[in-house]
């Protein structure tokens, strides 16, 4: 059996308000990708943090999207490539393990080989703080979010995710 074409991997932490935007948006996408009849191309995993065994997800896949809730960026998102880079962020944990340029790096370490084209879709988020719910502005990045999952997931080539990079 092949696996699915197209890999989307969600990071977040349901318990702490936005960090739950990932897990949100996922569960979300997976229920329009059932009802629109395109699950099969697509494999969706949820997690807490990115970890070295991501990686190995990653082998055999088309296009690769990171979904993540960022304090730091621009509002509603940000839509950018992820390359490999140097493993400074294994030594280096923030808020998740790794960051998805050091999961293509691990890849590219273990595979001898070239990652798949992956994406960073960051939704703004406003509050991490443990208990919280989704904040009002979280909510509304997310509708925002959700619109461009679709457009992605329609069109799941290359040259449809780089058109539309923010």
């Amino acid at each position: 059996m092949s696996l699915p074409p197209v890999l989307i991997l969600a990071c977040g932490n349901p318990s702490r308000g936005d960090d739950a935007l990932g897990p949100l948006l996922l569960e979300r996408l997976q229920n329009w990708l059932d009802s629109a009849g395109l699950a099969a191309g697509f494999d969706l995993i949820r997690d807490f943090q990115l970890q070295i065994e991501h990686a190995l997800d990653l082998v055999g896949r088309r296009l690769v999207l990171f979904i993540d809730a960022g304090e730091q960026s621009a509002a509603p998102f940000v839509f950018r490539q992820a390359r490999a880079a140097a493993g400074r962020d294994l030594a280096n944990p923030g808020t998740h393990a790794l960051s998805p340029e050091a999961v293509l790096a691990v890849l590219a370490r273990i595979n001898h080989a070239a990652p798949p084209p992956a994406f960073v879709l960051c939704v703004r988020a406003e509050c991490f703080a443990l208990g919280a719910g989704l904040s009002p502005a979280a909510s509304s990045h997310a509708e925002c979010a959700f619109e461009l999952l679709q457009a992605l997931c329609r069109v799941a080539k290359l040259e449809a995710w780089m058109s539309q990079l923010t």
